[in-house]
């Protein structure tokens, strides 16, 4: 019993301290770790489950922009075409394999009639 209320303190924990920085980084960092969500305020709370699970994630990516330190910024619209591709071939393929499923799927057997597997019980009075 010890180990589980120590696994709720930690994961409370966790989530508290991810709140604290949810808070933090959509009133402050957004806008400078990605220009495109200056004035764009709507989407900001669909952040916060992810933000609370990955934390320092986001602190070290934050920290990162913040210093010029990550060298993958001079990729990132080659980063941003290939995220394109993937949108595009997931657009297509997802629809493409339910088409395929749809089209191969089994059907129920027509002359068969339908088997009761167990008899019903009596209510005893």
């Amino acid at each position: 019993m010890v180990t589980a209320g120590f696994l709720v303190w930690l994961a409370s924990g966790w989530l508290y301290v991810g709140a604290v920085v949810s808070i933090l980084f959509l009133l402050i960092g957004i806008g400078r770790v990605d220009e495109s969500a200056k004035g764009s305020f709507t989407f900001r709370p669909l952040l916060v489950p992810g933000i609370l699970l990955l934390w320092p994630l986001v602190l070290w990516r934050w920290w990162q922009l913040e210093n010029n330190w990550d060298p993958a910024i001079v990729h990132y619209r080659a980063v941003r075409r290939a995220h394109g591709w993937v949108w595009l071939v997931l657009g297509i393929g997802i629809p493409a394999l339910l088409a395929i499923a749809l089209v191969n799927r089994q059907e129920w057997p027509v002359g068969d009639a339908a088997v009761q597997l167990e008899k019903a019980r009596e209510v005893v009075k």
